[in-house]
Formats: C-alpha cells, sequence, structure tokens
C-alpha cells in the first residue's frame, strides 16, 4: 500500500505543477479519494488554502495561479482582458487607480465557485464576451472548430481571437490575455456603466501602435454597435495612424443615434454623443 501511495504522489507531481489550484472534483477524477487527499495534507504533499482547493506547496499564492490553474488544467476559456491587459502590459500605468486590483476576465462561462474563497489581495470580475461570440465559432476550411486551447494553434490563429499568450511564473506558464486591440473593445464594453469615456480616451490616447488588419477583423466580428462607434471615435479623436489603414468597407456600425452620454456632444461621424468637457480631461 505504501508503495501504491507513493507512486501516486510521484503522479500527483507531474499531473500538478507546483503552485496550481485544483478542487477536490479534479483530484478525484484522476483517482485520488478524499480519504488520500486528506492524508496528503496532513502530510505537507499538499495544502488546501481554502476549503475544496489544493496546491502543491509553492510560492505565495497570486491571482496569475488562479488564471493560469483555470485556463491549463480546468479548460476554461475566460481570459485576462479589458484594463486589467492594458495596465499589465504598461499601456494603463496612467490611468488612475484605487483600491485592490480588481482582475478583469472575459469569457462565456462563470468562475467556479472555489476561486472566491481563497484569501487574495485582489478580486475577480468577470465579463461575459458575447460581443465577440463568433470568433469562438471559428472554423477551418474542412469544418473543424478552431478551439485556442489546441497545442498546435500558431501565433497568427491566437491573434484571429484577439488573444496572446503572456508567460509567468516559475514554470512560465502560458496565461491567455487579449490583445491590445481586443481589450480596447473589452473596455469599451463597459462604457458607461463601468468605466467611463475620459478613461477610456486616455487609455486610447496611448494606443499609437495598434495593428491595422486586427482592429478591422475585431470591428467586423465586433456584434455591439456601441462599443465599434466608440472605439472609431475615440481613436479618431486622436489621429492614430493607423486609423487610416484601417476597412470599414464590411463592418456593421448600425443606423440612427446612439446615446451614450446625457447631455453630451453628438459625434457627427459616428452619431454617439461624447463628454462635452472631454478635452479638458485629455491628457
Amino acid at each position: 500500500m505504501g508503495k501504491q501511495n507513493g507512486t501516486k504522489v510521484n503522479q500527483l507531481q507531474k499531473l500538478l505543477d507546483e503552485g496550481l489550484l485544483v478542487s477536490t472534483s479534479w483530484l478525484e477524477a484522476r483517482g485520488y479519494s478524499r480519504a488520500l487527499i486528506a492524508k496528503y495534507v496532513e502530510g505537507g504533499w499538499l495544502n488546501s488554502p481554502a476549503r475544496g482547493v489544493y496546491r502543491r506547496p509553492g510560492p505565495p499564492l497570486k491571482w496569475q495561479h488562479v488564471v493560469a490553474s483555470l485556463q491549463l488544467l480546468a479548460g476554461s476559456f475566460l481570459h485576462v482582458g479589458g484594463r486589467t491587459a492594458l495596465v499589465h502590459r504598461g499601456r494603463g500605468h496612467y490611468v488612475r487607480m484605487s483600491g485592490a486590483e480588481t482582475v478583469l476576465l472575459f469569457g462565456p462561462e462563470n468562475l467556479p465557485a472555489w476561486v472566491g474563497k481563497l484569501d487574495l489581495e485582489e478580486r475577480f470580475a468577470v465579463r461575459n464576451d458575447a460581443m465577440f461570440a463568433g470568433l469562438r465559432a471559428r472554423r477551418d476550411a474542412d469544418g473543424t472548430p478552431v478551439d485556442f486551447h489546441g497545442a498546435t494553434l500558431t501565433t497568427q490563429r491566437l491573434s484571429d481571437f484577439g488573444l496572446q499568450q503572456m508567460t509567468w511564473g516559475a514554470w512560465d506558464w502560458r496565461i491567455w490575455y487579449s490583445t491590445d486591440e481586443r481589450a480596447m473593445f473589452e473596455v469599451l464594453h463597459d462604457v458607461p456603466a463601468r468605466e467611463s469615456v475620459h478613461e477610456a480616451d486616455v487609455l486610447m490616447q496611448g494606443l499609437v501602435n495598434l495593428r491595422p488588419s486586427q482592429v478591422t477583423a475585431l470591428l467586423e466580428a465586433c456584434t455591439s454597435v456601441k462599443v465599434k462607434r466608440l472605439f472609431l471615435a475615440l481613436a479618431e479623436r486622436h489621429a492614430h495612424q493607423w486609423l487610416s489603414h484601417v476597412r470599414l468597407g464590411r463592418v456593421d456600425l448600425g443606423k440612427g443615434k446612439r446615446l451614450l452620454v446625457p447631455g453630451g456632444h453628438l459625434h457627427a461621424k459616428y452619431l454617439i454623443t461624447l463628454p462635452s468637457d472631454l478635452d479638458a480631461h485629455a491628457r
């Protein structure tokens, strides 16, 4: 029995990288009974940072451990996006931040309940990415679904989703982040309910190197007329050079006016209201 348990421990070390988190059900699905899990915790082979959550002893728990665990072990489609993706790539260091950081995750699902039990300084907020749901339905020429968890996914394919990998941690885990282009769309998705037009404008001002081809692809894929119009209006405000290379021939900008800010100024070209004092807040 001792030899068998030793083998199981060795297998666990191969299955679970040091520091990543898994649930009881994840371990049970791989042949680890609750009694054996409890024995591993007692013996120091596993830590339990919250009820029903386990990790091998390792570095202090960070929010990136949670995201890496969801993406690499749980097969989650949630990715780091919006303001979080921009700030962590140094694109939004000048944007006002206060209090504990909110890590924004975008995708078609909710966080598992165990995430909320963890003792982290940061908190997570999930945004549904329905405006880009069509990207998840992409298929190859032969009809095969394209899954961004696929092991053979190329950098170009990642870009097709508006995603990129960033390595993090001692094991160089590859975590999925929105590209700058998609992250800006995601920021605008939260305007005006959770993000102000003024802060979004500051973020757009700094995005001088966006790729016209990806901006075009995302404009064509995005189903939110508000987001597309606001993206173009703010980009035009800052006269970004890349904007002149964006192709709008197949972009649906809808019809009629969009009231974004009550009492605001109507953008004559994109028919969306912007704050009258936007220039006063420019930096």
